[in-house]
């Protein structure tokens, strides 16, 4: 990681949050003259926090701006969202009569469980 003034920002410590944190050097930073756009914090430290997943995130993203990745997400609307279509008007899946954050979990794991096991018994 690089500040606007390209000093290097040294890694610090991964947060419980899973955030990397990355912190500049406060002696640096206080004669910089990037100060005012670069932070605001007392000690003149810049602090920038990155998922620890973050590269994984660029690579997806990347993926789906060329070709290959444009052409698969065209065939999303026949795969992925036929599936939830499907557990909508086929399998009730509309609204649910039981309360609770366990008890729908488990009824929607039970419900697609159900329709995974549909699947072979159709096509055999």
């Amino acid at each position: 990681m690089l500040c606007p003034n390209n000093q290097v920002l040294s890694y610090s410590t991964t947060s419980r949050d899973s955030y990397r944190e990355f912190k500049s050097n406060p002696t640096i930073c206080a004669n910089c003259p990037h100060l005012q756009q670069c932070t605001h914090s007392r000690n003149h430290q810049k602090v920038v926090q990155k998922l620890i997943w973050e590269s994984h995130v660029e690579r997806a993203e990347d993926f789906r701006h060329s070709e290959e990745g444009k052409a698969s997400y065209t065939l999303r609307s026949q795969t992925i969202e036929r599936v939830f279509a499907d557990a909508k008007e086929k399998h009730g899946m509309r609204y649910t009569l039981l309360r609770g954050l366990d008890r729908v979990r488990n009824w929607v794991r039970l419900k697609f469980a159900a329709m995974n096991l549909k699947k072979p018994t159709l096509w055999a």
